[in-house]
């Protein structure tokens, strides 16, 4: 069996790159640099080239009104945790995929919009700017989703926080590849 071993910048950076959760310094994040990651992350496989994502970019001076806007739909004990939480990030970039007409099309939507996520925090560690996919429970409330005028055909699939920081987290080892492959008899 012949194995090779995979040393390119491409695997280096899959390999290096962390969520940053937190530890964000308070070096802007530039609308510009944004558009210009993209501009390369939407070159995900897309099924039938739906290209089924859009983006509301949250700036450091949309994210303490974004952030308070945000955490009214809490129960008011929680509310100031939420703004508190929502304001640890430089900025927030929300991503908003296009529903499938069908089963097979709502999964092909959602695994192009994952990729695109994947090459958008590769393009953003290559930069030094850190980002963690959220999923936190506002995404699929229907009072934010009218507040952020997400379509009666969208969903909100993350809200990508990102900020460049000055230390990463440490790196978690993966389940070796070999105890989750097998061949098929």
């Amino acid at each position: 069996m012949q194995v090779i071993k995979q040393n390119t910048q491409l695997a280096k950076l899959i390999r290096e790159r962390r969520s940053i959760k937190k530890g964000y310094n308070n070096q802007a994040v530039s609308e510009e640099l944004i558009i210009e990651l993209l501009e390369d992350a939407v070159w995900a496989p897309t099924h039938g080239m739906r290209q089924p994502w859009r983006f509301l970019f949250v700036g450091a001076e949309q994210k303490k009104n974004f952030a308070k806007t945000i955490a009214s739909t809490y129960p008011e004990e929680r509310k100031q945790n939420r703004e508190d939480y929502l304001n640890v990030p430089s900025a927030i970039l929300v991503v908003i995929m296009e529903e499938g007409e069908n089963q097979k099309q709502q999964d092909e939507n959602f695994g192009a919009t994952a990729c695109m996520i994947q090459n958008f925090q590769l393009l953003a560690w290559e930069q030094g700017l850190g980002v963690v996919w959220k999923t936190n429970p506002h995404i699929y409330d229907p009072q934010v989703e009218k507040m952020l005028h997400v379509g009666e055909k969208e969903r909100i699939i993350g809200f990508l926080h990102m900020g460049y920081f000055d230390e990463a987290p440490e790196k978690k080892e993966r389940i070796p590849v070999r105890d989750k492959f097998s061949i098929y008899k």
